[in-house]
């Protein structure tokens, strides 16, 4: 199965982000970034599937951005990072990739589930 997936748990409220807007990039041999798609996280602050219909997951280099100002703005608090952006490599044979996101309006950490 060819996936990449992503959750946002905002740490304040320890709940989802929902309605977070999150960009799927994939770059280029020369640098450049291409929108493979976009989409908003549900209420369990989920997008389960980032990879277009009939889109396959290359070997590159890819790019996750969450636009985390809009959400916060949502929640009434300022926050450090307006956009978070997580890059990640997939190799030959690799096709599932989930990339939670770790939220406050100060801080965030990502790492690779499963």
């Amino acid at each position: 199965m060819r996936r990449v997936s992503t959750h946002i748990l905002d740490l304040v409220h320890g709940k989802p982000a929902s309605g977070v807007p999150v960009r799927l990039e994939m770059q280029n041999g020369s640098g450049d970034w291409r929108l493979l798609t976009s989409a908003h996280t549900d209420q369990d602050g989920r997008c389960a599937q980032m990879i277009p219909d009939g889109a396959e997951l290359a070997a590159g280099i890819y790019r996750l951005s969450f636009d985390t100002g809009s959400y916060h703005a949502m929640q009434n608090r300022s926050a450090l990072y307006p956009v978070v952006e997580v890059t990640f490599r997939v190799r030959e044979g690799e096709s599932n990739f989930h990339i939670p996101l770790l939220l406050s309006p100060n801080g965030y950490t990502t790492y690779r589930g499963s």
